[in-house]
């Protein structure tokens, strides 16, 4: 036996056995609740739950797969895991729009709740492997979890500033040229108006057979517009946020309720960039760090709430929290208690068009990631049907998110690493997990503490957050082969993209020459100017128009030519060195 094979054995205990004997689920639940073996199994707690050092070697525990018999308090600690690991991506799109259209904090935390109850209740839907006719089925039947697509998040930013640009949504200039935007419900609900009607295109898709979308949307294009969106996010919210927030503080106007951060009458106001506001956000940034170091492995699925909690700690003891929140948040609420007016945005269909080609994209990755990691194939019919299923739910729940007043969920990509981490891929985790982010939701209290968290100690987390999805979209660039036309594609896909990053403004007067357009022309151009100043939707376009036009039979040639090219320039230097 190798080396590696003895190493396996003696590390890692075996998995549990399924039962051959079916049982009726009453006697299930029976033995679960009333046996100390239903309750506990045989894993291992205290190597889920003791701190650890980055040196110190542990034997691993059982593996579960998605149908697994599972013990009640893993299944419980398991799916507590999970909704930790979700949490902040889920609360910080609610409150970045919120925090975009100046909303009051009883509607910011209603938008929370209804993200976190609309997550749960449509992960249950993308767990579930329901058969519809044929081969076609509605959800993944894995550990597969859903959230806000980090693609809205970056694409609304847009839609919103044209709202405000072109006074659908209103705005006051003051005499030193600072803007100052009203609020703007109406704005939200056209987000969702627009969103629910484009669903049906990743609805259709989900029909097209995967390997049709992995061919049309192959790792250049997808991972382009996940480094894209990762890195917009960082700069136009997360690092906005630690330095003390976004609304407007930002410009340090001379005048104006913005003068300080977040706004002038609020607890321990400053200028934008102070050092109290950026030690706030690194003391976050921190722990996080401190987390995976030293951390067990439950506080290592959750170092971003413990990120979190550092931080809102001491900024509470110093006095930056503002309680009026928590203390106007009812204790329970659940969907539709507020509702907005779902409109459609036409110069927004464009842009959120793309939007659900680009879930689609991340489903089918983010799909195969889950499988790979609960030990499932990633080919085959059962694999195909499950990228189908899962995208077909992808689509519905971006129809039924916008009924839920929440913009587009979509496949997470972070609960994979809890399945690594845990080794646990069983459904029922998952479904405790979605119980867990229901009663979140249903507890209107903790959405009123999340909307309270001081804007440093958010900017610090969601700045790791949004450049973790960056990394992601690195991660998947990594699968091309990186010839001489995978170079081309990608240099002009990001020649756009960082160019939108680095100067955002740059598209925004291309059609201020053309007078007097009617109001069909000007939506169109309105839409244009959309996807031209979003990152992640100009780089994947043209990304995706170059991956399908440039042919691949003289690449290979080319990139022999040109490492012997550089095997004959080395030579020389080396010989030349000689001399």
């Amino acid at each position: 036996m190798s080396h590696v094979s003895m190493s396996s054995v003696t590390k890692e205990q075996p998995s549990p056995a399924a039962n051959p004997n079916p049982r009726s689920v009453f006697s299930v639940v029976r033995q679960k609740v009333t046996t100390k073996h239903g309750w506990f199994g045989d894993y291992d707690y205290r190597w889920l739950c003791l701190p650890s050092l980055p040196t110190a070697r542990s034997k691993q525990p059982p593996f579960y797969g998605i149908d697994d018999e599972l013990p009640l308090v893993l299944a419980i600690a398991s799916g507590l895991q999970h909704a930790l690991a979700m949490l902040a991506g889920l609360i910080a799109p609610p409150i970045i729009f919120a925090s975009a259209l100046m909303l009051d904090s009883d509607t910011s935390s209603y938008m929370i709740s209804a993200s976190l109850i609309g997550s749960g209740i449509l992960s249950l839907v993308q767990m579930s492997r329901v058969k519809l006719w044929g081969r076609y089925r509605l959800g993944t039947g894995l550990l597969s979890v859903v959230g806000t697509s980090f693609a809205t998040l970056s694409t609304a930013s847009a839609i919103f500033d044209m709202m405000y640009a072109n006074g659908t949504c209103p705005s006051t200039t003051a005499a030193d040229g600072t803007v100052t935007r009203g609020p703007c419900p109406d704005a939200y609900g056209m987000l969702l108006g627009t969103s629910l009607i484009c669903a049906f295109l990743e609805i259709g898709l989900s029909f097209l057979p995967p390997r049709i979308l992995q061919r049309i949307f192959p790792p250049i294009v997808t991972g382009t517009c996940i480094l894209m969106i990762g890195s917009s996010l960082v700069g136009s919210s997360g690092i906005l946020d630690w330095g003390g927030g976004s609304n407007g503080c930002q410009a340090r106007p001379t005048s104006g309720i913005y003068q300080l951060c977040p706004t002038v009458g609020s607890p321990h106001a400053l200028p934008w960039g102070s050092p109290q506001f950026i030690g706030l956000g690194f003391l976050s940034f921190v722990s996080i760090i401190l987390t995976e170091l030293f951390g067990s492995p439950f506080l290592k699925n959750a170092s971003i709430i413990v990120g979190l909690a550092v931080g809102c700690i001491v900024a509470g003891a110093a006095g930056y929290i503002d309680g009026s929140t928590i203390t106007s948040a009812p204790a329970i609420t659940f969907l539709w208690v507020y509702r907005f007016k779902i409109n459609v945005y036409p110069p927004a269909i464009l842009p959120m068009l793309a939007v659900y080609v680009s879930t689609t994209m991340e489903a089918i990755g983010d799909i195969t990631a889950s499988s790979e990691v609960s030990r499932i194939p990633v080919e085959g019919e059962d694999f195909d049907s499950r990228i189908q299923g899962g995208v077909l739910s992808d689509g519905i729940g971006g129809f039924i998110s916008a009924l839920f007043t929440v913009t587009p969920l979509s496949v997470f990509a972070q609960n994979n690493g809890v399945i690594s981490v845990t080794r646990c891929a069983n459904r029922t985790a998952g479904r405790w997990c979605c119980a867990f982010l229901i009663i979140f939701g249903c507890l209107g209290k903790i959405s009123g503490f999340f909307l309270a968290i001081p804007n440093p100690v958010l900017g610090g987390v969601t700045t790791f957050l949004f450049a973790s999805v960056a990394v992601s979209g690195l991660r998947v660039l990594s699968y091309i082969e990186y010839t001489r036309r995978d170079r081309f594609i990608l240099a002009a896909a990001l020649s756009f993209g960082v160019g939108d990053l680095l100067v955002p403004t740059i598209f925004t007067y291309l059609f201020d020459g053309v007078n007097n357009p009617n109001k069909g022309l000007q939506g169109l151009f309105e839409s244009i100017t959309i996807v031209l100043s979003t990152p992640f939707l100009i780089s994947g376009i043209v990304a995706l128009v170059l991956n399908l036009i440039l042919p691949h039979d003289m690449s290979q040639q080319d990139e022999d030519e040109e490492v012997v090219n550089v095997a004959q320039d080395l030579e020389i230097q080396v010989l030349e060195r000689e001399r």
